[in-house]
């Protein structure tokens, strides 16, 4: 009677440790407060809302850890990996199996109220660059136990967001030491011009941005015109539009499109900020092969084979994936590539 008690004990024991062993981190909101949006045109508040993923024992060490700095795709704000798309959780099983070492993860809210800062600098939607690589850095080496050097800070961007890591890594050089882009947008042209997407004379026509609705390609499009078309005290958008008209009646403006191109497209800024991304510790970027937007595809293409060119090392992946997947899951590429790749290209020791 006793041995079968003992064996019911170990097997509610068995039961049970594996429960109250489970490391699991700490999420932690806050604010930023910063100077780069004074005298902007977009109405973008000068308090931006930031989240931090706190590894389990940061409270009870003195260890200081890296940190991956997470910029969101369009639209998203800064807590939507964790309320969406399960990142904590990600983060805590990577880190518990050993698949990277334990470290922070910090996400800030870029977005600007027609949806995207597109992570420029602008007289008309702020100083994005400066908040992320001056503003937002040094707040968190303030508040957090960080390893407060370029390499041991990553850049993780997801579609918009992994454009945003790579443009940081050229435009700010020196502040990051690592950089992971899944599914980047904007890496140079693809196959249709970008003039034959917004609709424009629904953008003459807006007083507001509720004039245009749910037209999601122009409310994009207009994000993008704010940052690399500013036209500050141009009402009611502070921008120039490089076409009007719409199909058969489309009518290009050549200087516009080519200055908007020259801003915009990674591949247009790259030969003068090739040596910038050669310091990077690690760059690495992938694509879904069945994006339904083939120009994203082509042009990631087109921009790895130019990295080449320019001798800037990297890691370029092409996977069975479409546009709308979530990376943030269990078996994610989030999981299976990004958090690896910092796991070999961060530092994770103090000098």
């Amino acid at each position: 009677m006793l041995g079968l008690l003992w064996r019911a004990v170990f097997l509610l024991l068995l039961l049970v440790a594996p429960v109250a062993a489970r490391a699991e981190g700490r999420l932690v909101d806050f604010e930023i407060a910063s100077r780069r949006f004074d005298g902007n045109q977009a109405g973008v508040t000068a308090i931006r809302k930031a989240i931090a993923y706190l590894p389990d024992g940061y409270e009870a060490g003195r260890r200081r850890y890296p940190v991956v700095y997470f910029l969101p795709n369009l639209f998203d704000d800064q807590r939507a990996i964790f309320d969406r798309d399960g990142a904590k959780a990600v983060l805590d099983r990577a880190i518990a199996e050993g698949t990277v070492p334990p470290l922070i993860l910090v996400s800030a809210d870029f977005s600007t109220p027609a949806g995207s800062s597109f992570y420029a600098t602008s007289p008309v939607t702020g100083d994005w660059t400066g908040f992320l690589a001056q503003d937002l850095v040094a707040a968190v080496d303030g508040r957090f136990r960080t390893l407060p050097r370029p390499d041991s800070r990553g850049l993780l961007g997801d579609r918009m967001g992994g454009y945003g890591a790579i443009r940081t890594a050229m435009l700010a050089p020196g502040v990051f030491g690592a950089v992971y882009a899944l599914h980047p947008v904007g890496t140079g042209v693809g196959l249709q011009t970008m003039n034959s997407r917004p609709n424009f004379e629904r953008l003459a026509a807006a007083k507001s941005l509720d004039d245009l609705g749910d037209d999601g390609f122009s409310r994009v499009f207009l994000g993008m015109y704010q940052a690399f078309l500013p036209h500050p005290g141009k009402p009611p958008f502070h921008v120039d539009f490089p076409a009007s008209g719409r199909g058969a009646s489309l009518a290009t403006d050549p200087v516009l499109t080519a200055r908007l191109q020259n801003a915009f497209l990674l591949d247009r800024l790259l030969p003068a900020h090739a040596s910038e991304l050669k310091a990077l510790r690690g760059l690495m970027f992938d694509w879904g092969r069945f994006d339904g937007n083939a120009d994203h595809v082509v042009a990631n293409r087109a921009f790895a084979g130019l990295l080449e060119e320019l001798g800037v090392a990297n890691e370029a992946e092409e996977y069975r994936g479409w546009w709308g997947e979530r990376h943030w899951t269990q078996g994610g590429r989030v999981e299976t590539r990004a958090l690896p790749f910092f796991g070999r290209a961060l530092a994770y020791e103090e000098k």
